[in-house]
């Protein structure tokens, strides 16, 4: 499976030709491309970094074939386009081409008490390889091979952080939602975190508009 990473939680990823886009939102400049080259759209929540409603609304509108999943927040923004919006929650699991999908967690992770938290779901894609948890840090009760790790917002704690890496035990981490942190923050949290700090294993900062193997 290939990994594009996007600006801030927005990541693509493609397997057999195959390919969907996770949360692009108003923060990510290249939404638009990625969502266009996408057979399907995965929304954690509606917050909007990670869900541009417009830009979703509109692709739905100029491809009849796009399939878009999210919470009901999402779903009842979109309305139901035909049966091309599909509402899920944790337990669901579901297939784009050959990549298949199960989902996870019910709730963003609490900012303020004043703040109300949505429904947030993550998704993890093909068999375990990648888990992306929106913003929450949700254990999922799977095997997870590469977990996308939120490290910049109102809601993230360095703390936190690294207890849900020691409990996920990824083999691999790579920081996402970064991009409230500049240059030097996203390093010194990857050095905080990483393989020398306070999990044991590397987190690696990928640069906007590069793609891994996973």
């Amino acid at each position: 499976m290939k990994l594009t990473k996007h600006a801030h939680a927005c990541v693509s990823l493609e397997k057999d030709g195959d390919r969907l886009v996770i949360d692009p939102g108003t923060f990510t400049p290249d939404a638009a491309e990625a969502v266009a080259q996408a057979d399907a759209v995965l929304v954690t929540h509606e917050h909007f970094d990670h869900f541009d409603e417009d830009l979703v609304a509109a692709a739905l509108d100029a491809r009849p074939e796009l399939q878009v999943y999210g919470t009901a927040a999402v779903a009842e923004a979109l309305g139901g386009r035909a049966g091309r919006v599909h509402t899920v929650a944790a337990g669901d699991s579901f297939t784009v081409g050959s990549l298949g999908v199960t989902v996870h967690g019910h709730r963003h992770a609490p900012v303020h008490a004043d703040i109300p938290c949505p429904d947030n779901v993550g998704y993890l894609v093909g068999d375990g390889a990648v888990y992306h948890p929106g913003d929450a840090y949700f254990v999922p009760e799977a095997s997870v091979r590469t977990l996308l790790l939120p490290t910049s917002g109102p809601w993230t704690k360095l703390s936190e952080a690294a207890d849900y890496v020691r409990a996920v035990k990824p083999e691999r981490v790579l920081q996402i939602h970064e991009l409230m942190l500049s240059d030097l923050g996203q390093q010194s949290t990857a050095r905080i975190l990483g393989e020398d700090g306070l999990t044991g294993t590397p987190i690696e900062n990928v640069a906007v508009g590069s793609a891994l193997q996973l």
